[in-house]
């Protein structure tokens, strides 16, 4: 078993999904994928948040041996996204982005961080991404996700960073805008065209699809959600369950296979499936690994 570092917010939120609102709840990238990936290795987070950040939410992590060195605390607010899901609940409109201490943030790992072997470089400015990886030493695997807004403002350092990583997450859409395609199977070729060896482009309701040069197409379903309360960090816990099961299966200088793979978006299709049945990461948090198994079993039935 590896650790893996992730590098992404910390932040509230104020959500509003048709099955109601939350106000200022507990969100951010670099939460949710740490409270998934934490279920099977070791995490360590690198972040920033403002002096509103309250004790008891840095004991989510805390209590799963999340660790927290490379958490920055600095005067002023914590990051702050507000949003509302219509109707089509795989998109969110954002109504307001407040940055706050997020602006000025300057990622400086910890010595004992330097030497990670899984780095996971969350949804932030692709020159702070660029920043974190360039202070890691020699990752084994280094994955990425990023969103419109950097495809649009940030094109240029966006693309240095997929030159630099193995695997590159994105949304459907995401994929559509940055290739230029309306195509979404070409879309996902063309990325990899970009410079990861593997794509993985996230579905929402109908899951999601890795792709390689090498192995092709795989395709996972999602697992079968009656009531979707908000779909807020499901991607980020897709990556979390992705990057955790990857650094459980691999040993200090072992490169994830494409079975290796194929696992991983499984245990990360059962973390998004339950980080949506209720807001921010009330449902989340409630997942053991026994209830996970129980889930993989369920979602491993279906697709056989």
């Amino acid at each position: 078993m590896r650790e893996v570092l992730v590098v992404g917010s910390l932040a509230y939120d104020s959500v509003k999904t048709p099955s109601g609102k939350a106000e200022k709840s507990l969100g951010g990238s670099a939460n949710y994928f740490s409270l998934a990936a934490s279920l099977f290795a070791p995490v360590r987070v690198v972040g920033v948040v403002g002096e509103d950040y309250q004790p008891q939410d840095k004991e989510i992590l805390l209590n799963r041996k999340v660790c927290l060195d490379g958490l920055q605390t600095v005067p002023g607010k914590t990051f702050h996204w507000e949003g509302t899901y219509e109707h089509n609940l795989n998109e969110a409109v954002t109504l307001k982005t407040e940055l706050n201490v997020f602006a000025h943030f300057n990622p400086k790992l910890p010595n004992h961080y330097q030497d990670s072997s899984y780095v996971f470089l969350a949804n932030i400015d692709p020159t702070l991404q660029l920043e974190v990886l360039s202070q890691v030493k020699k990752p084994l695997f280094v994955g990425m996700d990023s969103m419109n807004f950097w495809i649009n403002s940030k094109q240029d350092e966006l693309l240095k960073v997929f030159k630099k990583v193995d695997i590159v997450f994105m949304n459907e859409a995401e994929a559509k805008m940055l290739t230029q395609t309306d195509n979404g199977v070409r879309a996902i070729k063309n990325v990899s065209e970009l410079g990861p060896k593997y794509v993985v482009v996230k579905k929402g309701e109908y899951g999601a699809t890795i792709y390689s040069k090498a192995h092709g197409f795989y395709q996972v379903p999602a697992l079968p959600v009656e009531n979707v309360v908000d779909p807020t960090g499901a991607g980020d816990s897709f990556a979390g369950g992705f990057f955790g099961t990857l650094a459980s299966r691999t040993s200090s200088s072992e490169v994830p296979s494409w079975t290796d793979l194929k696992q991983a978006a499984l245990a990360g299709t059962v973390l998004s499936s339950q980080t949506i049945q209720d807001f921010s990461m009330k449902a989340l948090v409630k997942v053991d690994k026994p209830a996970f198994d129980s889930h993989l079993h369920q979602l491993k039935g279906m697709i056989n």
